[in-house]
């Protein structure tokens, strides 16, 4: 793993915890899970721009699939 496949995976993983914690104190199934696979995707995938794009989708779900 180079330094920019970790530094990405610290990014991603810290923007996970952060959906994670907000899905759960404010009871809200969309962010919760989508902080549960930012966390975990970046174990998956090796190339840095996969998981740029990949990850990036990921961020912007809860803004797109607002809950009422």
């Amino acid at each position: 793993m180079d330094m920019t496949n970790l530094m990405l995976s610290l990014l991603f993983g810290t923007c996970g915890m952060g959906f994670l914690i907000y899905g759960k104190n404010a009871a809200r199934l969309v962010p919760m899970g989508v902080g549960l696979i930012l966390m975990v995707c970046p174990y998956f995938i090796t190339s840095s721009l996969v998981m740029t794009i990949v990850c990036g989708g990921l961020i912007s779900v809860p803004f797109v699939l607002k809950e009422g």
